[in-house]
């Protein structure tokens, strides 16, 4: 059972949430909060897997309750709610310890994808929200670059660019080991290789060098 916290200021997007994760039977919504200062307080009281947190919040926002839930309680996965307007949030908040990107009209059926890639230890995103990462990463490396212009490193073996290529279109570790005819271990495997070749130390990074590198999915 995964257990859920749901941050965000407007009672309309909470209610919203709250008749979605209310409905399966592996996730158990064991509260909500209205900003960040409740959301820290409920994390500590609730011990939740998962938090869905809403970035822009009066008071306490979402990056700070991000960066106080996950070091007091590092075992939290935050995924970050965005909207279309909120890219200077987007790389203060993955610093914070947000896990995942996830914008705020994503389809249910992925909202609730999302919640359990997370609690498996995985990085949800939304497609949009990464490439606004790359295009604010290309920006302040100074002069404007194109994707692809990012070496990788010379020691990935085929099968980890194949595995890179799969990562930065968001896909989990089971969807890339359909495309690739693997066991999600040895899909583990790679990324956790690729991590240490790269030195990226989350999926999202892998992610963004992936689609600043133009390394293409595999099959």
């Amino acid at each position: 059972m995964i257990r859920l916290l749901v941050v965000d200021d407007q009672h309309l997007v909470r209610m919203g949430l709250r008749m979605l994760f209310e409905q399966p039977a592996d996730i158990d919504l064991v509260g909500e909060a209205a900003d960040g200062a409740e959301a820290v307080r409920l994390a500590e009281r609730l011990t939740p897997d998962v938090v869905l947190m809403d970035l822009r919040m009066p008071g306490v926002d979402g990056i700070t309750a991000t960066r106080r839930i996950t070091a007091a309680r590092p075992a939290v996965r935050v995924v970050a709610l965005t909207t279309f307007d909120d890219d200077d949030h987007l790389y203060p908040a993955l610093a914070a310890g947000a896990c995942g990107f996830l914008v705020k009209d994503t389809p249910p059926a992925q909202l609730l994808d999302g919640v359990r890639r997370a609690a498996q230890g995985e990085a949800p995103f939304s497609r949009a929200a990464l490439d606004r990462l790359v295009t604010r990463a290309l920006r302040a490396d100074g002069p404007p670059a194109a994707p692809g212009s990012t070496p990788l490193p010379a020691s990935l073996t085929p099968r980890e660019r194949d595995v890179l290529g799969l990562l930065g279109e968001g896909l989990s570790n089971k969807e890339i080991g359909d495309r690739l005819h693997l066991g999600v271990t040895t899909v583990k495997t790679h990324v956790a290789n690729l991590m240490t070749k790269t030195r990226c130390d989350n999926r999202i990074r892998l992610a963004l060098l992936a689609v600043q590198s133009g390394v293409t999915a595999g099959p």
